[in-house]
C-alpha cells in the first residue's frame, strides 16, 4: 500500500494512543490508490461518538449514524464507529443501526468493493478484493449485487458513476444485477439523482456513463426524453446525419467540448423534440423534423423542472436547447448575427459553439468547416459593436447636457437614429465623435 500524508498518521495514532482501531476508508483509500486527489477523509473506528467526542472537544454529530465530524486546520474528518444495518424497506435508508465489533463487520455494508478497503498506514483490510479490481479497472458490487442494489436504489446510479469517473467497466454479474433492478430508481429522489447524473457529465467519460445508463436500463426512468431516441432513425436522402437520434446525442455528449455539466446536459438533449416532430415521406423516404428545437425547448422545461434545476442551470439548460438550430452561413448578415448573440446571451455563447461543436461531429462530419470557422470569427467581431442604445458611448444625460433640453421623448428618438448610423457603419461608436454629431439636432 501507498503511505499515508503524515498529518493522517498522527491524526490515527491519535486514536490508536488510547487503545482504539481506526481505520481510512471508502473514498479516500479508493483514490490514494488511484494516486488521485482526495477531497474527504473518511474513517471508521470502534470508538463511539461519545470516545471519539472524548479525544476532540471541538467534534460534533447529529445524526443517527454516530458519524462524527472533527474540523482539522483546513480539513475535515468524518469519524463513523463501525456498523452494521438491517432490512431497507425504503430502499435508500436502514431500518435500523447497530455497531459493528469489527472492521470486517463495517465493510461488508458497504457498496463497491473499490469502496471497501480499510487502511491505517500499518494494516490493509480488503475482504472483497477491492485493491484487485482497481487494477482491473472494474466495478464489482459487496457479496451478493441484488441485496447491495434493494437496500439502497441509489447505488445503482452510483455504480455508473463511478464508471463514468474512473473510466472502469461495470463487472458482468454486477451489471446483468443493475439491470434486473433498474426500476428501483424510482424510489429515489430526483434531488439526489441530479446529482448523481451532473457529476456523470462532468466526469471525464460522460458519454460512456450516459450509455452505461441505457445499456442498464436505468436511462428510461431518468431521461425516457433520450432512451425514445435511440428508436428515432435520422438517415435518409439529403439528410447528412449517419445515426440514429440517441446514438447522435451520445456522440455529440463525446466530442462536446466542454467540461460544464450543464452545457454537457444541453449537448444530450438538444435534439430530444426529434421524437415528437419524425415524418417519413413514404414517397421519397425523405426523413423531416421540422420545429423539433421548439419540442424539444418544452420537453427541456419539464426535464430542468423534474431535476429540480437551480433557476440559473434551467434558464441556461433551456436556452441552449431552444437556440441550437442556428444557422452557418457566409452570407449571414451583421443583423442576424446580433440576433443571434441576443437570442443566445453573450454570458451562453461559448456554451452555444461548443454544443454545435459536439453536434457536428456527433453527425458525423467534419471537426469543423471554412463556414464555421468563419461564422466564429463575425461573431467575435459583431459582439465588439453596439447591441442596443445602452452600449452606445454617450447617454440621455449627454444629450441633455449638450442640447440642454429637458427629458423628454425626444431623448430616445435621438439616442436612436445615431444607434441606427453606429449599426450601418456610418460613424464609430466613439464618444468624442457621438457627441460631436449632436450638434445637428440644435
Amino acid at each position: 500500500m501507498v503511505k499515508l500524508p503524515d498529518h493522517i498518521i498522527k491524526f490515527i495514532r491519535s486514536f490508536e494512543e488510547k487503545g482504539y482501531e481506526i481505520y481510512v476508508v471508502g473514498g479516500a483509500v479508493r483514490n490514494l490508490l488511484l494516486e488521485k486527489p482526495i477531497d474527504n477523509w473518511d474513517f471508521t473506528t470502534n470508538a463511539t461518538p461519545e470516545q471519539i467526542q472524548a479525544l476532540f472537544p471541538d467534534a460534533f454529530y447529529n445524526n443517527a449514524y454516530g458519524t462524527v465530524t472533527i474540523p482539522k486546520d483546513e480539513t475535515i474528518y468524518e469519524v463513523t464507529p463501525y456498523r452494521k444495518e438491517s432490512d431497507y424497506t425504503d430502499s435508500r435508508h436502514p431500518d435500523k443501526i447497530a455497531w459493528a465489533k469489527t472492521v470486517e463487520e463495517d465493510l461488508a455494508r458497504r457498496d463497491f468493493t473499490i469502496n471497501a478497503i480499510a487502511y491505517n498506514g500499518k494494516k490493509n483490510i480488503d475482504p472483497y478484493d477491492g485493491k484487485k479490481h482497481i487494477k482491473e479497472k472494474i466495478i464489482v458490487a459487496v457479496g451478493d449485487p441484488d441485496k447491495r442494489f434493494k437496500e439502497d436504489a441509489l447505488r445503482l446510479i452510483r455504480g455508473v458513476r463511478f464508471a463514468s469517473q474512473l473510466g472502469f467497466l461495470i463487472e458482468k454479474k454486477t451489471n446483468n444485477s443493475l439491470i434486473r433492478n433498474s426500476q428501483l430508481i424510482k424510489n429515489i429522489s430526483w434531488e439526489r439523482i441530479r446529482d448523481e447524473f451532473l457529476k456523470i457529465l462532468g466526469s471525464d467519460h460522460p458519454s460512456e456513463g450516459v450509455l452505461f445508463l441505457h445499456n442498464t436500463s436505468l436511462l428510461k426512468y431518468i431521461l425516457p426524453e433520450v432512451e425514445v431516441c435511440f428508436e428515432i432513425p435520422q438517415k435518409s436522402p439529403k439528410r447528412h446525419h449517419i445515426y440514429d437520434v440517441g446514438t447522435h446525442l451520445i456522440m455529440s455528449l463525446k466530442h462536446c467540448p466542454s467540461t460544464d455539466p450543464i452545457t454537457r446536459f444541453a449537448t444530450l438533449i438538444h435534439d430530444i423534440g426529434k421524437a415528437k416532430t419524425f415524418h417519413k415521406d413514404e414517397k421519397t423516404e425523405l426523413i423531416t423534423f421540422y420545429n423539433h428545437e421548439v419540442a424539444g425547448t418544452y420537453q427541456a422545461q419539464e426535464i430542468a423542472k423534474r431535476f429540480r434545476l437551480s433557476n440559473e442551470q434551467k434558464e441556461k439548460l433551456i436556452r441552449l436547447v431552444e437556440h441550437h438550430q442556428f444557422t452557418v452561413s457566409e452570407e449571414i448578415t451583421d443583423k442576424a448575427v446580433r440576433r443571434f448573440i441576443k437570442d443566445v446571451g453573450k454570458e451562453y455563447l461559448q456554451d452555444m459553439l461548443d454544443l454545435r461543436t459536439g453536434d457536428r461531429i456527433g453527425s458525423g462530419a467534419t471537426p469543423t468547416s471554412w463556414r464555421y470557422e468563419l461564422f466564429k470569427k463575425r461573431v467575435v467581431e459583431v459582439q465588439k459593436e453596439p447591441f442596443t442604445v445602452k452600449d452606445l458611448k454617450i447617454d440621455g444625460h449627454d444629450v441633455m447636457e449638450v442640447l440642454k433640453i429637458k427629458p423628454s421623448k425626444q431623448i430616445g428618438d435621438i439616442l436612436d437614429e445615431l444607434f441606427d448610423q453606429v449599426v450601418e457603419k456610418k460613424i464609430e461608436n466613439k464618444r468624442e465623435i457621438l457627441l460631436g454629431q449632436l450638434i445637428n439636432y440644435k
